[in-house]
């Protein structure tokens, strides 16, 4: 019987990965680096680092003083940022099903709940990052408001990044198991 990873063409993969990075580097090329040069600061959900209320505020009204880089942000979000969550969900879902992390890793069981995690981070992240999306454009777009949003925003961003890396650094952990399985690997 085949499994899940056998079903799915690497190339499949490959051709999410494509997308995924194609559209990041659209994202990067086009709207990031032109907004840092406008508004001689970074976007908010780019930093790594944490950020609070205090830097929202001050995003807000440098955001109000400078329309061009106000307009930059909101097409990012009306633009490539409506579709990179979606394909980078589905490549890390994808590579995840290709790489099956099934019952033991390194000759240890994995439990049933772990598994569901794993399978779980592309999700949150894509959860995570759409909801930073409709945050930051409500709160920096002039639309109506929204009083948690200030508090919530860069919980949204942290959770996102976090996702994202775990879910990253197990796709490398399952690969390079893969290619260069442990010395006690049964061989069965």
């Amino acid at each position: 019987m085949n499994d899940a990873s056998s079903r799915i063409p690497t190339s499949v993969v490959a051709l999410l990965a494509a997308i995924s990075l194609g559209l990041f580097a659209w994202m990067l090329f086009s709207f990031v680096l032109p907004f840092c040069k406008l508004a001689d600061v970074s976007m908010l959900e780019v930093r790594m680092g944490p950020y609070g209320a205090a830097d929202i505020g001050a995003m807000r009204d440098l955001l109000a003083k400078n329309q061009p880089a106000r307009d930059l942000l909101n097409a990012m979000h009306r633009g490539p940022d409506l579709f990179f969550p979606a394909m980078f969900i589905a490549f890390l879902y994808t590579a995840l099903l290709k790489l099956r992390p099934a019952g033991h890793y390194f000759n240890r069981p994995l439990s049933p709940a772990v598994i569901a995690a794993i399978y779980a981070l592309p999700f949150i992240y894509g959860f995570s990052d759409y909801a930073e999306n409709i945050l930051t454009t409500n709160i920096f777009g002039g639309g109506t408001e929204w009083r948690f949003a200030a508090t919530v925003l860069p919980w949204f961003s942290t959770i996102k990044f976090l996702a994202a890396a775990i879910c990253l650094i197990v796709i490398l952990r399952f690969a390079l198991y893969r290619v260069v399985p442990p010395a006690d690997r049964d061989t069965q």
